[in-house]
């Protein structure tokens, strides 16, 4: 009795692109919603996918379409690279996870879903972009020619190298930490069109396009980019500067396959997180003991150290953080190199992390109990908030001066650097002072799940709490406000502006001191309320 073979690479194919089908059209089925949701954003997508395919066929016979062509193309991979780590739900074949029970073996597996891939509207947008860019530089019948190879190549190596980033990162994307990561995916979008709008004023104040030509010059030779460089050759009759660069296309796809059926190979044959036995009680508590050697001893040291691990461990809060670290650097040190700037805007990076400290006990969710069973009385109430504060700092204040001597250095205005330092502490203690009596005061949920950052019905809390702090922090900040204002338009004030930055510190420190003394008494006597308050997530 003999056994019927294994299914082939030709049969599996097919089967995974009806399954892609499949799961496109039972997903649409689901609800109205979502089908309009889709149709609106295939209609969004392919809206712009024309545009710029009608913008790229303008740029044909233009010095620096090449350039524009490889720039876009290179872009373009660069989003396929990083999509699927932010949105590893978009797709549910992307998890090649589901298919290891079956007697697949991964070199058919990867052509079925590398076709399975093919399918869908970011392969369409993709290939509209490919198109235009081909048509923009090809001339010839050898660059048409070319230019159908090319299209084919890239858009090959623009899905393999997503398939090979989400199957090498697909255990950490189908955990709750990986999917954590979709949080951050508003911080890659707010700084990538910080670096567009950078690009694009840069293009407009130093020569147009030929700016561009540098990147080019070494684009041309990056795969994907170099499939557009190869027709761009073959149109100049560099038929062996072709070759090559359809070679490293053609060698990268190889590349990007192997190692996508490496990866395939070890998670169909190696053991999950789930399989493996935990790691001993006793290793990770020597391992935790490392950070509390460097605080302070006692409830304060305690207090910091949680608050520092939330900061590294919960989502959300990572997520704020790392906006607000990547915004308060972004702002002052873009307008900087756009040379529009001034130094006072590195009070910027002050002032995004100072908004940290705001609803502290909301960062806790339902935990704050644990918390609240601690706090019996103001004392209690003082050494928690001031705890809070000391963590904050410990990462502020490198962070406002780093910032701070980084934007003057980019200004040239060293001078102005004492008095900038002592206004960004000034208001960071102002910003530490209103966070403590506001978290007190206007306490709010913030959801575990999903992308919301306040509880259904806390929204007018959330706003009193923030802008209404903020408004108080300026105020509060006024005294140095208005000593840098005076030193600055006095005839002799460059001779003491140096003394802004002691006061400044000083001040800081003082507002927060008191700050802090006024909103303990509060927490300790609205516990209850703001347990219920911070518990409705």
């Amino acid at each position: 009795m003999t056994t019927a073979p294994g299914p082939s690479a030709a049969s599996i194919t097919p089967v995974v692109v009806r399954l892609k089908l499949s799961l496109l059209r039972n997903g649409l089925r689901q609800s109205g919603g979502r089908r309009a949701a889709y149709i609106a954003s295939v209609a969004v997508a392919l809206l712009f996918a024309a545009l710029q395919l009608i913008g790229l066929i303008a740029l044909r016979g233009n010095a620096h379409a090449i350039a524009v062509s490889l720039l876009l193309v290179a872009v373009l991979a660069l989003g396929w690279a990083v999509m699927p780590l932010f949105f590893p739900s978009g797709d549910e074949t992307l998890d090649p996870t589901r298919l290891v029970m079956l007697p697949l073996r991964p070199q058919p597996l990867v052509r079925a879903l590398l076709a399975a891939s093919l399918v869908g509207v970011g392969p369409l947008f993709t290939l509209c972009l490919l198109a235009g860019s081909v048509i923009s530089v090809a001339h010839g019948a050898t660059a048409w020619v070319t230019a159908v190879v090319a299209v084919a190549l890239a858009l090959l190596v623009c899905v393999a190298l997503a398939r090979a980033v989400a199957a090498a990162n697909i255990r950490l994307l189908s955990s709750r930490k990986g999917r954590d990561l979709a949080v951050l995916s508003g911080l890659v979008v707010a700084v990538g069109a910080q670096l567009v709008n950078f690009g694009a004023q840069r293009l407009g104040s130093s020569g147009g396009l030929s700016t561009l030509d540098p990147a080019a010059d070494v684009l041309r030779w990056v795969p994907p980019a170099s499939a557009i460089g190869a027709v761009d050759s073959a149109s100049e009759g560099s038929y062996g500067a072709a070759v090559v660069q359809l070679a490293l296309c053609g060698a990268a796809l190889a590349g990007l396959l192997a190692l996508w059926s490496r990866h395939l190979t070890r998670l169909m044959t190696s053991p999950d997180g789930s399989t493996l036995q935990a790691a001993e009680p006793a290793a990770r508590e020597r391992g935790s003991s490392r950070l509390g050697r460097l605080l302070p001893a006692g409830r304060t040291g305690t207090v910091m150290e949680r608050s520092l691990r939330y900061v590294w461990r919960d989502p959300k809060t990572k997520a704020a953080w790392v906006t607000s670290l990547a915004i308060g650097l972004i702002v002052p040190v873009f307008n900087a190199l756009q040379g529009t700037g001034s130094a006072y805007f590195a009070c910027f990076a002050a002032g995004m992390l100072g908004i940290q400290m705001y609803n502290q006990f909301g960062q806790d969710t339902s935990a704050f109990w644990i918390v609240a069973m601690t706090i019996s009385s103001t004392r209690d109430a003082y050494v928690e908030l001031r705890g809070r504060a000391l963590a904050l700092l410990v990462i502020t204040l490198p962070y406002a001066t780093l910032v701070t001597v980084l934007t003057t250095a980019l200004l040239g205005a060293w001078r102005q650097l004492p008095e900038v330092l002592g206004l960004s502490f000034a208001l960071l203690g102002a910003m530490l002072a209103t966070g403590a009596w506001s978290s007190a005061r206007f306490p709010y949920s913030i959801p575990q799940e999903g992308y919301k950052n306040v509880a259904p019905g806390q929204a007018g809390l959330a706003w009193i709490a923030i802008f209404g702090g903020m408004v108080s922090a300026a105020l509060l900040s006024a005294p140095v406000i208005a000593l840098t204002i005076w030193l600055n338009v006095s005839a002799d004030g460059d001779r003491w502006s140096w003394l802004l930055l002691p006061l400044g510190a000083l001040y800081g420190a003082l507002i927060t001191l008191l700050g802090l003394r006024l909103a303990a008494p509060r927490t300790a006597r609205r516990l209850p309320e703001i347990l219920a308050a911070v518990s409705k997530g």
